[in-house]
């Protein structure tokens, strides 16, 4: 294992040590990207079983959804970029005016030299690996910070990145907020932080310092529109399924639910009926519920749950970490639950007179990550998409649209900056430079 591995190494030393390697021109080789990509690909389904473990310590989460949603989920972002990358390089040729007759002009897409990637620990494995896939495949050196929030996935990746991947181009730096500080105090060529909207503006004003360019995944209050005469049962399971995965602790799971007063009761009590068809009747003995990351979330979690007229849920226990999925009734806009990203297993009922109201009500606050919305009615659909602003949009299905490697995956206005997934990773981690070639005869 190299120094950086084990945390010994200083940070300027880690960046000066990659940016070295970068300028070799070494990390610009088609053959290089592919190699690293498809070690990678092998740490994931050769050590998959420990990073699962780590992911049980961390979140509580199963087996099962920690490959559905990490492990397998990044394996699959490494081979649709595998699958494509070489066309991806390829030199894209531009028209040139008359003026120029006899010239080419084309763009290239550019590395950007050693960039850092900061991961959040609700998904302390996918949202750190695939934009180190991204940064991988467009041929740079890359700094990846775990967060310490996820002290076992961290160490994890910290022992295992090295005997994978080229340890003089890849770098695991541990640590908590003095060590962030550290390396935000160097200068890299890219940021890529997933987290919240507080230090995304942390990690902004560094990076202005050196001029830095940054992405920032940032999250939100996504919201969802429930349109009156939809099927109920399939509209629940569908919101559990998603609010309730990893313990609701989803940058774009739904956050709360606009529906009118007609449909707010009957939504509710099949609400209900879905998360104990998920879970059983005691979630807290169902083992593919997870658990709370840590006491402070959870102290603020159940300071929210007496914002409205409980469903279901509502049970807790702080020596195990452990909040009920919960379906909150009757929830005032201004109540504590809608004042911030909740984050957590609930999932408030706000009622609105209809369309109208509920885009209003969209609008008056900051954009979301994602919107989602279930609905029959075509013209419900198109003014969704055309009168408000959100990151992505999921109609029917929530977070699938993740899943989706030719989608763009990013955020708007506070929800975020920039995008990722597939190609769209490749353009951000890469300069696409233009090129006028005019002949001297």
């Amino acid at each position: 294992m190299s120094a950086a591995g084990t945390g010994r190494e200083a940070p300027a030393d880690t960046v000066a040590r990659l940016r070295a390697t970068f300028r070799t021109g070494r990390t610009r080789d088609l053959s290089w990207r592919t190699a690293q990509l498809t070690r990678l690909r092998a740490l994931l389904t050769e050590r998959g079983d420990e990073l699962a473990e780590a992911l049980h310590a961390d979140l509580g989460k199963s087996r099962k959804e920690a490959y559905r949603t990490e492990i397998d989920f990044t394996v699959r972002e490494i081979d649709h970029t595998l699958e494509r990358l070489e066309g991806w390089l390829e030199p894209e040729p531009a028209p040139v005016p008359a003026v120029l007759a006899g010239a080419t002009a084309h763009t290239v897409q550019d590395p950007l030299g050693v960039v850092l990637v900061i991961a959040p620990w609700n998904y302390p494995v996918q949202l750190l690996l695939a934009p180190v896939v991204g940064a991988l495949a467009a041929g740079n050196a890359v700094v990846a910070k775990p967060s310490e929030l996820a002290p076992a996935t961290s160490a994890a990746v910290a022992r295992l990145v090295p005997l994978y991947l080229d340890t003089d181009a890849v770098a695991v730096v541990e640590g908590a907020v003095p060590e962030t500080t550290a390396l935000l105090a160097e200068r890299f060529d890219h940021v890529f932080y997933t987290g919240n909207g507080t230090v995304g503006r942390i990690v902004m004003t560094a990076a202005a310092k050196h001029l830095t360019p940054v992405t920032l995944e940032l999250g939100g209050k996504s919201p969802v529109f429930v349109d009156r005469g939809t099927d109920l049962k399939t509209v629940a399971a569908r919101l559990a399924s998603g609010k309730f995965l990893n313990a609701g602790q989803t940058c774009v799971a739904p956050d709360y639910v606009l529906t009118d007063p007609e449909t707010a009761p009957a939504l509710a009590d099949a609400l209900a009926a879905a998360v104990e068809g998920l879970f059983g009747e005691d979630a807290s003995t169902s083992p593919e519920y997870g658990r709370i990351v840590n006491e402070r979330h959870f102290d603020r979690l159940v300071a929210l749950l007496d914002s409205g007229r409980t469903v279901t849920g509502g049970t807790h226990d702080r020596d195990g970490k452990y909040i009920a999925p919960t379906v909150l009734a009757d929830v005032a806009p201004d109540s504590p639950v809608m004042s911030e990203e909740i984050f957590g297993p609930v999932l408030p009922i706000v009622t609105v007179d209809g369309l109208d109201e509920a885009i209003g009500f969209i609008n008056d606050r900051d954009k979301p990550l994602a919107l989602y919305a279930f609905t029959q009615d075509p013209s419900v659909r198109r003014r969704l998409l055309s009168e408000t602003s959100s990151g992505g949009v999921g109609l029917g299905l929530p977070l699938a649209h993740l899943t989706v490697s030719d989608l763009p995956f990013g955020g708007v206005g506070e929800s975020g900056m920039g995008s990722y997934h597939g190609r769209y990773s490749l353009e951000t981690f890469s300069h696409r430079k233009a090129v006028l070639d005019t002949p001297l005869g």
